[in-house]
């Protein structure tokens, strides 16, 4: 009996998996469609709050952590416990110039990243599902942690764009 019960909780971490990762497309469809009608002033001149990020800083934001949790999903499949690098958004935000760039131009960078990882997420085997490596905030941290992580990463900078949007 539970044997049984582990294959069904395997069967069902891997239905949970390949939903998790679908999900990760679908918020990108959901942001190309809340992003359609933005203008390049509006994207570079709302703000998120009087010193808050613009529509565009956020995708630009998006775009890296995106090549950064694809990072850490190679690190946590290619090594035995890694310790995962930290990372200072507001940092990044500034050395990349992040407002001085196109909308167009970073979402579709972000979708060809957000490609790169379905990809490397679709190809993991069972056994690399189950590596963990250490989150430099979180501690341990699992593939299927890593997966959660960009949703709820698009998912709150999603609410966090439409709010901006709601000025116009």
């Amino acid at each position: 009996m539970v044997a049984i019960k582990a294959q069904i909780n395997m069967e069902n971490a891997a239905e949970v998996r390949k939903r998790q990762v679908n999900l990760s497309k679908k918020t990108l469809d959901i942001l190309r469609n809340v992003l359609a009608d933005v203008t390049p002033q509006q994207a570079r001149t709302l703000r998120d709050g009087a010193h808050g990020w613009t529509v565009l800083e956020v995708v630009c934001h998006l775009r890296d952590f995106n090549d950064i949790f694809h990072d850490r999903a190679k690190l946590i499949r290619d090594q035995d416990r890694p310790n995962l690098p930290a990372y200072d958004h507001e940092a990044l935000a500034v050395k990349g110039h992040y407002n001085a760039g196109d909308l167009a131009t970073a979402f579709a960078a972000l979708v060809d990243s957000r490609r790169a990882l379905i990809n490397t997420f679709k190809a993991l085997t069972p056994e690399q599902w189950e590596r963990v490596g250490i989150h430099p905030e979180r501690g341990v941290f699992t593939m299927t942690d890593a997966a959660l992580q960009v949703v709820a990463h698009d998912c709150d900078h999603t609410e966090q764009i439409t709010r901006i949007l709601l000025q116009r």
